[in-house]
């Protein structure tokens, strides 16, 4: 999954709902799931529920068949 995070090539599914993604649109998100602040809460490769654990210096999201990636990561890109 952290490959896939780096390369820029997220999954068919959204990372806040689970659901498909239709369009890439971002319709219903919060204000901070718009504004990229909110946690990941569902693989985007799969769309299942991942496990995720927030602290002070970020967070950490792991997915049970895709491994997991961290805030860290995505500071990179």
């Amino acid at each position: 999954m952290s490959d896939a995070y780096a390369s820029g090539q997220l999954g068919p599914f959204d990372p806040y709902t689970g659901q498909p993604c239709e369009g890439g649109e971002a319709n219903g998100y919060s204000p901070s799931q718009r504004l990229g602040l909110d946690v990941p809460r569902y693989c985007t490769l799969c769309g299942r529920r991942m496990i995720v654990q927030v602290m002070p210096t970020g967070w950490l999201a792991r997915c049970s068949r895709h491994g997991a990636i961290d805030s860290a990561m995505l500071e990179l890109r």
